[in-house]
C-alpha cells in the first residue's frame, strides 16, 4: 500500500511561496489601491455637497462669505485688477475649457504619455460636468458687487474647481514637490482672485477646490494602472537615453 506522506504528521507541510509586490498579491495591492483612492475621492466631493447644503438650509448666507467679502473689496486695485482679470481669462471661457486641457494633452502626447493626455482631459471634463450639476441643484445666487459677468449659479466655483484639477492632474503625472507646490499656489490665486472680482464668495471657492480634487482623485482610480505602467516606460526610456548619450558623443 502506497504511503500517503501528505497525512502524515511527521512529514512538514510545504511552505507557502512567498509573495511580493510583483507576485501574486499585486492585483490585490492595486485594487486596495484603487478603492482608497475612489474612497477618497468620493469622500471629498461628499464634503463639497455637505457644504451646499449647509448653505441652502442657511438660505445661501454664511457670516464668513460676507465678512470674508468685505475685506477683498477693500483690496482692490489697479495691480490686483490685472492680476484678477488674467486669472479670470485663464480660468474660464474657451482658455480654460478647451486650451488649457487640450494643450495639456498635446504636451504630454508628444512627450509620449497618452494615458497621461487621457487622464488630462477627461479629468477636466468631469471636473466640469459636476460642477454644473451642483450649480443648478443649489442654484446659489452671486454676490452683487461684481467686475466680470458670469453664468448662473454661484456654488461651486468651476475655475477653482478646474485648476484644483489641473493641480492634481499634473502632479500626479509629474510627482514633484516643486508641481504640487506651483499647483496648490496656482489653486489658491484663483480661489482668492474669484473672490476679489465678487464672482463668487469665500465658500464657493472651497466647495470649488474640493470638486476639483475629489474628481481627479477617482479619475485616477480609473486610470491607475496604465497610468503608473506608463510612467515607469517613460523613465526607462529617460535613463536609456541619458545612459547613452555620452557613448553618442565619445563616437
Amino acid at each position: 500500500m502506497a504511503h500517503d506522506e501528505s497525512s502524515d504528521p511527521g512529514t512538514p507541510a510545504p511552505a507557502d511561496p512567498p509573495t511580493t509586490a510583483d507576485g501574486a498579491d499585486a492585483p490585490a495591492a492595486r485594487r486596495l489601491h484603487r478603492r482608497v483612492i475612489v474612497a477618497a475621492g468620493v469622500g471629498v466631493l461628499f464634503v463639497a455637497l455637505l457644504l451646499g447644503g449647509l448653505i441652502a438650509v442657511r438660505n445661501g448666507v454664511i457670516g464668513l462669505d460676507e465678512g470674508w467679502a468685505g475685506e477683498v473689496i477693500e483690496l482692490r486695485g489697479a495691480f490686483g485688477d490685472a492680476v484678477a482679470f488674467t486669472m479670470n481669462r485663464l480660468g474660464g471661457g474657451a482658455i480654460g475649457v478647451f486650451v488649457v486641457p487640450l494643450g495639456g494633452a498635446v504636451v504630454l502626447l508628444l512627450c509620449r504619455r497618452p494615458w497621461g493626455a487621457a487622464f488630462f482631459i477627461l479629468a477636466s471634463a468631469a471636473s466640469a460636468g459636476v460642477v454644473q450639476l451642483l450649480k443648478h441643484l443649489f442654484g446659489r445666487a452671486r454676490p452683487e458687487d461684481m467686475l466680470v459677468t458670469s453664468d448662473f449659479g454661484s456654488f461651486p466655483s468651476g475655475h477653482v474647481a478646474n485648476a484644483a484639477t489641473i493641480a492634481v492632474v499634473v502632479g500626479i503625472i509629474a510627482p514633484r514637490v516643486w508641481v504640487w507646490a506651483l499647483g496648490v499656489a496656482y489653486t489658491l490665486l484663483m480661489a482668492f482672485t474669484r473672490t476679489y472680482l465678487g464672482v463668487h464668495w469665500l465658500t464657493d471657492t472651497i466647495a470649488g477646490a474640493l470638486v476639483g480634487v475629489g474628481v481627479a482623485l477617482v479619475v485616477w482610480a480609473i486610470l491607475a494602472r496604465p497610468l503608473e505602467e506608463e510612467r515607469q516606460r517613460w523613465h526607462r526610456r529617460r535613463d536609456a537615453s541619458a545612459g547613452t548619450a555620452p557613448t553618442a558623443q565619445a563616437g
